[in-house]
């Protein structure tokens, strides 16, 4: 009985924490939206997103004719030389057998749902089409309803492979498109195959109460006289994320008829309440009030939005719409399977730009640098996963190329851990700085212990065995390379900093699981030794270790910036004159560049802690780089574009990057007066913070491990919990620290305000 007791005393106060943490540390659940009054006529600029992280695809929300291109995150060519392609899958065609014009048509994506809505009236009735992909129920969903009996009459529905897989009719209401891409030939550009061929599937049920559904020679269904009909889908490959399996498993077919049976039994209600729910689980732990936009501006559709954006009418609410439409896509396509590509899931080609591959000279990690820092660290798992499955392909070529341990990368690579593209050594020590950076905002050992400490450990094995000493004694990357351009050559930044990140990252972590031994002893003496970042003759950080930085170079890569960003080594705060030379080579560089690159910038300046100057790039990034349906451009569309300027935003209000906590670090002069709640810090913690005036009004942290709180302010702070005052121990000029309890909730204020 007292045992009893006591799980009910526990459940309790486990109820009653999430109710506080969702008022205190969640979104105000707006509803932001992406709307236009009238179709999409192009996939890349136009047509709207959709995914639950498997699975994903493109609207475009035709009247007449309605198409929705799908993805499924594995279909992929290649093989563990290569690097090989991401595919399209294929796409679903609805034709309403309808010529006449509509009225009042709007579409409609609700990124706070992540439901797509499409509405319009035609011949005097008024249709409606929500489409969601579940990640619940694991299915794409696509209701349509009409408010006059027998609207829908002849509409016929056609799934179409992108490759050479027929459409057939799988009982009386399903059509399915089953292949091997084997069938499918593709070559690299020396006219080899690749060895791992996938089968795939996918398949669609339509489900009516109170209409026909009828099946066709041709594969292809006709729903006639019913005003209410579904269209359920499911896709999948028979890859598997395990090297030991040769990546392959048995093709799931009966497990997606479960699938699109279970769903097919639910109420349309039911499934999308079902989905609503899970969504908002992760996307209401975040929002952000940049301002107040006037209701002229606000009600119109987001095309026009932009091109007022562009006049340079202020748009504040455009501003934070972007910053979440980020968070949506990383949602949509990082739950489960391969981490984000370069086009996140979406992709309408055979031979995409760049192979979609995982780029990892800088483009992969920017997809992953908001996860974290925007609350989204179940959105990460994906990265890890394919990090520690490739790695045995890893050591192997790295071994046969270079007969040395551990393992390191081309710049392009595929899922199976294959390349077609050179070398660019430093690019795992970069991966690997994502994986600690997610230990330290979720303190989570277990993923420490299996993932994060293993892969580094291997990395910092073949930089021991790499590293060659100058005649001073300083340690260097031999025959280095600054991605994406300059000669190749000892010393380079990008190298040196990142193996100094790799060497304090992994002595940290081996302290933490409590490793002592000659290898972490070797490593720790190492970093030592490494050469530095340098200033060069004309007051620049040096990209390379010989001063050769050309001061009109404005290449688009930003390879010697590592050390303010992502990495810590340098900052206006520790190390004050280098940072004044980043400042240097970022002002020579210039701010015109791709939408990647000036999305990076963003961060770069933040860190420097010049927030008009990364508000000035948040305006030029929005003019020049983003298409009218929110995708970010290189050109052409790239995901990174979008990810890296959520982590700009995020890095504009908190910094978590340097032992300590520092609020409104680089808020611009426009953003005079606004909030931020849900916003994540290292050595997990979450923070809602609130500023007028450009100065800070209060902030509440909730520590989610109990560790302590180190906090960077010129000027004095009160901190309370649960009103009682929190006594704080100055550390130096300008740190504060006090230590947190797990599940607490701290007040921070101005001490004098």
């Amino acid at each position: 009985m007292k045992q009893s007791l006591n799980r009910e005393k526990k459940l309790f106060l486990t109820l009653f924490l999430s109710l506080l943490l969702c008022s205190l540390f969640a979104g105000t659940k707006k509803n932001y939206k992406l709307w236009y009054n009238k179709p999409a006529t192009k996939w890349s600029s136009e047509a709207l997103p959709l995914g639950n992280g498997a699975l994903g695809c493109m609207v475009y929300g035709g009247v007449n004719r309605e198409n929705i291109q799908f993805n499924e995150n594995t279909l992929w060519i290649g093989d563990e030389n290569r690097t090989g392609a991401y595919q399209n899958f294929g796409n679903i065609y609805i034709d309403f057998n309808s010529d006449k014009k509509e009225t009042l048509y709007k579409r409609e994506l609700n990124i706070s749902k992540a439901v797509h809505t499409i509405t319009y009236t035609q011949n005097g009735v008024r249709y409606k089409r929500e489409y969601f992909i579940s990640y619940p129920s694991k299915v794409m969903v696509l209701h349509f309803t009409a408010d006059k009996p027998n609207a829908y009459d002849n509409v016929k529905i056609s799934l179409k492979d992108a490759h050479k897989a027929i459409s057939k009719i799988e009982q009386k209401n399903s059509i399915a498109i089953k292949g091997n891409l084997k069938d499918y030939i593709f070559k690299d550009d020396k006219g080899i195959g690749y060895k791992f061929y996938l089968d795939y599937k996918a398949k669609l049920k339509v489900i009516t109460k109170n209409g026909k559904i009828t099946t066709n020679n041709d594969g292809t269904i006709t729903v006639s006289e019913t005003n209410n009909f579904t269209i359920l889908l499911a896709a999948a490959t028979n890859f598997t994320n395990d090297r030991s399996k040769n990546w392959r498993k048995k093709l799931p077919e009966k497990e997606m008829d479960i699938l699109l049976n279970t769903a097919s039994i639910k109420t349309f209600p039911a499934l999308k309440n079902e989905h609503i729910k899970d969504y908002r689980k992760l996307f209401d732990r975040f929002d952000i009030d940049l301002g107040k936009t006037n209701d002229q501006i606000r009600n119109q559709p987001l095309d026009k939005r932009l091109h007022n954006y562009k006049s340079g009418k202020k748009d504040p609410e455009l501003e934070e719409l972007i910053c979440q439409v980020g968070r949506y896509y990383v949602i949509s396509a990082s739950r489960c399977g391969l981490p984000s590509n370069l086009q996140g899931i979406w992709n309408n080609s055979n031979t995409p730009p760049w192979r979609c591959d995982f780029h990892s000279d800088v483009n992969l990690q920017m997809n992953y640098w908001l996860v974290d820092q925007s609350n989204l660290s179940d959105c990460f798992q994906p990265l890890a996963d394919w990090m520690m499955s490739i790695r045995e392909v890893r050591k192997k070529e790295t071994y046969n190329t270079f007969k040395k341990r551990g393992w390191i990368m081309h710049a392009e690579n595929g899922p199976f851990g294959g390349s077609t593209w050179q070398w660019s050594k430093g690019d795992s020590a970069w991966l690997l700085q994502c994986l600690w950076s997610h230990y330290q905002f979720t303190l989570d050992k277990k993923y420490l212990e299996k993932f994060a400490y293993p892969l580094m450990k291997d990395v910092c094995e073949f930089w021991v065995d790499d590293l060659k000493k100058l005649p001073d004694g300083k340690l260097v990357s031999p025959n280095g390379y600054s991605p994406e351009h300059g000669p190749r050559e000892d010393g380079v930044s990008f190298d040196q900093q990142l193996i100094w990140n790799l060497f304090g990252n992994f002595i940290k972590a081996s302290n933490t699981l409590g490793i002592k031994n000659d290898f972490t002893a070797k490593i720790a003496e190492m970093q030592k030794h490494l050469l530095g970042p340098k200033i060069g003759k004309w007051g620049q950080l040096q990209e390379w270790m010989k001063d050769r930085d050309d001061p009109k170079d404005k290449h688009r890569h930003l390879s010697h910036m590592i050390a303010i960003h992502p990495s810590h080594q340098i900052s206006p705060i520790t190390t004050p004159e280098l940072a004044k030379a980043a400042a240097v080579s970022m002002v020579a560089r210039g701010d015109a560049s791709t939408g990647w690159s000036k999305a990076w910038k963003i961060n770069i300046w933040a860190r420097l802690q010049n927030g008009n100057h990364a508000y000035k790039l948040i305006n030029e990034f929005i003019k020049n780089n983003l298409y009218s349906n929110l995708f970010g451009y290189h050109p052409p569309f790239q995901m990174d574009c979008n990810f890296g300027y959520v982590s700009g935003v995020c890095e504009m209000l908190l910094q978590s990057h340097s032992g300590f906590i520092q609020l409104l670090p680089a808020l611009p002069d426009v953003w005079k007066s606004g909030s931020v709640k849900g916003i994540k810090a290292r050595n997990a913690f979450i923070l809602d913070i609130e500023w007028k005036d450009g100065e800070l009004k209060e902030a509440t942290i909730f520590s989610e491990k109990g560790a302590p709180c180190r906090i960077y302010s010129k000027d004095e702070l009160k901190i309370t919990c649960k009103g009682k005052k929190i006594a704080l121990k100055k550390e130096k000029e300008n740190i504060f620290s006090f230590q947190t309890k797990k599940g607490a909730v701290y007040k921070i204020t101005p001490k004098n305000k």
